[in-house]
This record gives C-alpha cells, sequence and structure tokens, in this order.
C-alpha cells in the first residue's frame, strides 16, 4: 500500500506530461495540414478575399480607435517623462518606435484576436457540432481547403496591414496630443522621428504581426475544429482559443524582440 501511495503522483505526473505531449502533437500536426494544404489548388479565393474582409477591413474601426487613443496615450507619458530631463524633442521618436516594435504587433494581434478570432473559432466550433464538417468529408471536401487555408491566409494578409494602419494613426494620436496640446514643435516631432526610427524598426513590427497573424489562425482554427459536446463546447472551445493565442502572442513577441533587436 506504502508504494502504490507512492507510485500515484508519478503516475499522475506521467499521464499529464503523456496529455501534453499528445495536446502538442495534435497542433504540430494541425499546422502542417494547413500549410501544405495552402500550397494545394483545392481551397477557393473567393472565400479568401470573403475572410480578409471580415478579419481586416472589419477591424479596421476597432484597429482604429485603439491606435489613436494609445498614441495619445503614449504622447501625454512620454512627454511628462522626458519633461523631467530636458528632452521632450524626442517625444516623436519615443512614440514611433515604441508603436513600431511592440505596441503596434501586439495590440493588433490582441484586438484581432478578441475581434475576429473568437468569431473564427466559433463558426468552425458550430459546424464541428452540427456535423458539417462530417458532411463536407462525405462528400469529399476537404475542411482544410474549405476552411482553415482560408482563415490562415487571410490572418497572414491583414494582421500586417493592420499593424501599418495602428502605427500610422498611434503615430497621428501622438502628434495631436504632443504638438497640439503639449506644444512640442511640430518639425520637431517628425524631424527626430525621421533621424532616429530606421526601416529594420518598421520591417521588424511587420515581421511580428505575420507571426501573430498565423498564430491566432492556427489556434483558433484548431480549437474550432476539435470542439465537442454541443453549445458549452464551443463556448470552451472560443475562450480556450482567444486565451491561448493572447498568451502565445505576448510569449512569441518576447523571444522575437531578444533576437531581432
Amino acid at each position: 500500500m506504502l508504494i502504490r501511495s507512492l507510485c500515484n503522483p508519478v503516475r499522475a505526473l506521467g499521464r499529464s506530461t503523456l496529455s501534453v505531449v499528445r495536446y502538442l502533437g495534435r497542433l504540430g500536426l494541425f499546422l502542417v495540414q494547413t500549410v501544405v494544404h495552402v500550397f494545394l489548388p483545392s481551397w477557393k479565393p473567393r472565400r479568401l478575399l470573403k475572410q480578409i474582409r471580415f478579419i481586416g477591413f472589419g477591424s479596421l474601426l476597432v484597429i482604429c480607435l485603439t491606435g489613436a487613443f494609445t498614441g495619445m496615450v503614449l504622447a501625454f507619458q512620454g512627454y511628462y517623462t522626458l519633461s523631467r530631463v530636458g528632452s521632450t524633442a524626442f517625444l516623436g521618436p519615443m512614440v514611433a518606435l515604441s508603436l513600431l516594435r511592440e505596441l503596434g504587433p501586439v495590440i493588433t494581434g490582441l484586438m484581432v484576436t478578441g475581434r475576429a478570432g473568437s468569431a473564427v473559432t466559433a463558426e468552425i466550433g458550430i459546424m464541428r457540432i452540427r456535423e458539417q464538417i462530417d458532411a463536407l468529408e462525405v462528400m469529399g471536401v476537404s475542411p482544410f481547403s474549405h476552411l482553415v487555408v482560408p482563415n490562415f491566409l487571410a490572418c497572414l494578409i491583414a494582421l500586417p496591414l493592420l499593424t501599418a494602419i495602428f502605427d500610422v494613426v498611434g503615430i497621428g494620436g501622438g502628434h495631436l496630443i504632443g504638438c497640439g496640446l503639449l506644444g512640442v514643435p511640430s518639425g520637431t516631432y517628425f524631424g527626430q522621428m525621421a533621424e532616429y526610427v530606421e526601416w529594420k524598426d518598421v520591417i521588424s513590427g511587420l515581421y511580428k504581426a505575420l507571426a501573430f497573424g498565423g498564430i491566432i489562425a492556427w489556434i483558433c482554427c484548431y480549437k474550432g475544429y476539435h470542439a465537442r459536446h454541443g453549445a458549452e463546447g464551443v463556448s470552451k472551445a472560443t475562450t480556450q482559443a482567444v486565451v491561448t493565442s493572447s498568451v502565445l502572442i505576448l510569449g512569441i513577441d518576447y523571444f522575437m524582440t531578444s533576437v531581432l533587436f
């Protein structure tokens, strides 16, 4: 009995480890299948355009609002921080670099996850519990080509574009507060920005946005594709998709920052 009681925690740890390994294996296989189907001619460009419109154009308003207020807050906080050391002339580079390197791709990814990623998970999950995905397989239509690939490519295309819009609107919001309210000369704001911001700062942010787009599509489509147990299962899958994607975005952001900079 003593030996059995001592072995129980080890068995529990082993079961948990195997469960995590199986989960990661399923995630990896799902990504591989998605990438393979990207290069097959069975997916329809019309559905891709529909998803680009849903994910990209549909998220435009929230991205513009979030970008504007983020730039305004950065200008406020940056001005009062820089004024302590007499360096308010560097407000433009501070706002631009913060947006281009970090806040632009990260906040855009989180906003798209909450708005579009959750909807994608719910849509695919409802199709799963209504057996529509099984019907596609019976008819000889690949669910990956019909459902997953368009969302995957749409996220890869839309996220960098939305990030660029976020950055531009955020810089404009910072200019509105810094120059219009706090008195920083407009020429100084943009002149210092042009001097200190390099192309690698812009490109690195777009690389991050591209990676985040792939993560959002990958996780959200996977959770929806494997949803079970009716409406409750879809709601759990949607919550897990948003939480997992958000955590991965923040984690991958750290590793990409350590590599790119």
